[in-house]
């Protein structure tokens, strides 16, 4: 017995019987042999850490725009935090923590630079839409070619809410996503002065607890106390009511209506120059995205170099594109 084959045996004798087996894998686009030690779903968790989209999550926005100081979220801690949540849900309900790990990681790899403000503006430039969920595929499958499973794929194109994924590993993800970022925006919202974790109304705190670490506690434990031995991933329907109650709040005094937010105003113009600029000068992008405009058009090259941006590659390349250098005399 490989140690892979041992690991699938383990699952096979351990796992819920609503589980997705790595053995059972509906495979991949393109066959490929089978690893001596890791599952196939091992595998497209390392096949993600180590693409060059997730490495450029670092300095991608979560919420607050390029953010002076250290301990604000990026995308990148959040892919991490959402892992983490949907590996401990995953484990308690004894599904298959590899697979909702590797669709955690790689569920934000085609989001835009500067968060949803970025998405927003590249959704009203290109004639087709965008959705950070469907780029995230578009990177794994076409911009990367990762090859990764069909249920890793399911996964990250079903990850946000109105999305159906085929597994249950799909259905932890998505709650795990909604729970980090709600928790984790208050964390920096406070850090930031925008709203006071004691502001939060008594009808939520009632029920989730009062901080960062009684909230997400509550939410996880509700998940998999309702879940447990079911074929489906639910919330008992006060805690359910109560998670919806702080969504809308963020919604009302971060998301929206913060001072923070106003530079999100700019993001607009930012996103709209670098797009007409290369979608009248396809020759000026990486050779690799002038192969895709050759086959797929200029809009959609332009929207894949777009999203793979980072915030502060895409500052730098409308700077340099629109703002005059300083001339030096030779």
């Amino acid at each position: 017995m490989t140690i892979r084959e041992q690991t699938e045996k383990i699952e096979r004798e351990t796992l819920s019987p609503f589980a997705c087996l790595s053995e059972k894998t509906k495979g991949r686009e393109e066959k490929a042999p089978l690893c001596d030690m890791r599952t196939e779903f091992q595998r497209d968790r390392d096949k993600i850490i180590h693409s060059k989209s997730f490495r450029r999550l670092k300095h991608k926005t979560q919420v607050f725009i390029t953010p002076e100081g250290d301990h604000y979220r990026t995308r990148l801690t959040h892919t991490l935090e959402v892992s983490q949540i949907a590996r401990t849900i995953a484990r308690s309900l004894r599904l298959n923590e590899d697979l909702v790990e590797a669709m955690a990681m790689g569920h934000d790899l085609g989001h835009t630079p500067f968060g949803h403000a970025g998405e927003s503006a590249l959704n009203e430039l290109c004639s087709d839409g965008f959705m950070h969920s469907q780029q995230s595929l578009r990177t794994v499958d076409i911009l990367e070619k990762l090859n990764l499973t069909w249920e890793v794929r399911d996964g990250i194109l079903n990850h946000p809410g109105g999305g159906n994924p085929d597994t249950l590993e799909g259905e932890v993800l998505q709650l795990a996503d909604r729970i980090a970022y709600i928790n984790h925006d208050i964390d920096d919202a406070c850090r930031g002065g925008i709203i006071n974790e004691k502001d939060i109304p008594k009808i939520i705190t009632d029920v989730l607890g009062e901080t960062h670490g009684e909230r997400i506690n509550t939410l996880i434990c509700d998940v998999v106390r309702n879940s447990y031995g079911k074929r489906e991933i639910v919330m008992s329907a006060e805690v359910e009511e109560a998670m919806t109650r702080l969504r809308n709040y963020m919604f009302d005094f971060v998301y929206v209506g913060s001072k923070a937010k106003e530079e999100e105003k700019k993001v607009f113009g930012i996103i709209k120059g670098i797009f007409e600029y290369y979608t009248q000068n396809p020759g000026a992008m990486p050779l690799y995205l002038q192969e895709i405009a050759w086959k797929e058009g200029v809009e959609k090259a332009v929207s894949d170099y777009i999203a793979g941006m980072s915030d502060r590659f895409a500052i730098y390349t409308y700077n340099n594109i629109y703002v005059p250098k300083s001339w030096e005399k030779l």
